[in-house]
């Protein structure tokens, strides 16, 4: 008996002691999802995307979005795995009060495909339908506070055969299982009087 209860004290501390560093790690705000899974698993990532028009949560220029010319902003990308078929590209707003707010999907964009022009889909990229309800970019347009805009970057193994138009569960049901790495970096944006 007097052994269980050492035991079970044990088990406590340890539990205790995961579930400190655990929240640690993941209440730090300024830290990106995917570097927290890596932190925690150990799996490393080199794959990047960024944009020379803003810094990873910095705030995105107005001309970017529903105030000015909505268009899409510069992209890079860099360090794409070897084996990579395909990349496709996932722009979203987490902070959105209906939910996840989708605001732009391209995928069969090539991966030596490193320099997305500012205003133009990549080259052979297919584009999917965002929550606007149409197919291409819709820039950030939040109704109050500021938001996170983030872009979700994906290397597969494949090339997807899907149709210009799919929506957002269309394509991650087919990048699963596909994944070779994943990289993402958000701006903010805030309208004025907002």
């Amino acid at each position: 008996m007097k052994k269980l209860a050492i035991f079970s004290v044990v088990i406590f501390i340890v539990l205790l002691i995961v579930v400190i560093f655990c929240s640690k790690k993941v209440n730090n705000i300024n830290q990106s999802p995917v570097k927290i899974i890596q932190g925690l698993t150990g799996i490393t990532n080199h794959m990047q995307i960024s944009s020379s028009a803003f810094g990873n949560a910095e705030k995105i220029p107005s001309k970017y979005t529903c105030d000015g010319t909505d268009i899409l902003p510069p992209l890079r990308i860099s360090d794409v795995p070897s084996g990579a078929k395909s990349l496709a590209i996932i722009m979203d707003d987490p902070d959105s009060p209906s939910g996840d707010f989708l605001h732009w999907t391209a995928w069969n964009i090539l991966p030596a495909n490193t320099e997305i022009a500012e205003g133009k889909a990549p080259g052979g990229a297919v584009e999917g339908k965002t929550d606007f309800g149409k197919t291409g970019y819709g820039g950030p347009c939040p109704s109050r506070g500021e938001h996170r805009y983030v872009f979700h970057l994906y290397a597969l193994d494949t090339v997807l055969d899907l149709t210009p138009g799919a929506d957002r569960s269309k394509l991650e049901a087919a990048i699963a299982g596909h994944v070779l790495e994943q990289a993402e970096f958000y701006g903010l944006y805030k309208r004025v009087g907002n």
